[in-house]
């Protein structure tokens, strides 16, 4: 889950960066690829092994089918993990989409007052893209955070593990949604379909 929230933000700023480059993108050169993917993965490690060495604890989720975090233990130890996870793993990462998708439709609006063939169109379809993206980003991620933020500061019981499926479902399913999203919403790989 850790791996994909931060790959969503690494994409968007790779997006960002690709699409307000001054220079043309270099298809041979997968070094900036591999950075992406290398740091995605080491920032998840990171923030996923604290509980193997004792901050915190791995247990059984929801109805007991999946691994996640112990958001039940009420103990500082475990309290501590969970709000840096979310602060780490949720609000940055997120922070860092709004910031790249943000960024790119200023450089857009520019480029399109300064060019007016461009049109309003495609700034349009961005701009859809962008909130669409930014929105299932949220809806995703969000129910996840606060079941896991209610089980973990709430009354003990008060999540059930049927309440917690959905959620974890939704979150697991985050990275599939980008690339749909972009397919449908980019006219050049429609028309290419």
């Amino acid at each position: 889950g850790i791996v994909s929230l931060i790959s969503l933000a690494v994409l968007s700023y790779e997006r960002y960066c690709t699409m307000t480059g001054t220079t043309e993108a270099d298809t041979t050169n997968y070094r900036k690829t591999w950075t992406g993917i290398g740091l995605s993965w080491t920032y998840s490690l990171v923030w996923t092994a604290p509980p193997l060495f004792g901050w915190s604890s791995y247990g059984p989720e929801g109805p007991g089918t999946t691994c996640s975090v112990n958001w039940h233990s009420k103990d500082m130890n475990n309290t501590s993990y969970i709000v840096c996870l979310f602060i780490f793993c949720l609000v940055i990462p997120f922070v860092i989409i709004v910031y790249s998708y943000g960024k790119l439709l200023c450089a857009i609006r520019q480029v399109s007052g300064i060019n007016k063939g461009m049109g309003r169109t495609w700034q349009q379809r961005v701009l859809i893209m962008v909130v669409v993206m930014v929105i299932c980003f949220l809806l995703c991620w969000l129910p996840y955070a606060t079941v896991a933020l209610i089980a973990t500061f709430g009354k003990p019981g008060l999540i059930t593990p049927a309440a917690s499926i959905i959620p974890s479902i939704l979150a697991k399913s985050s990275t599939v949604y980008n690339p749909i999203i972009y397919i449908f919403l980019n006219k050049q790989v429609s028309k290419l379909l």
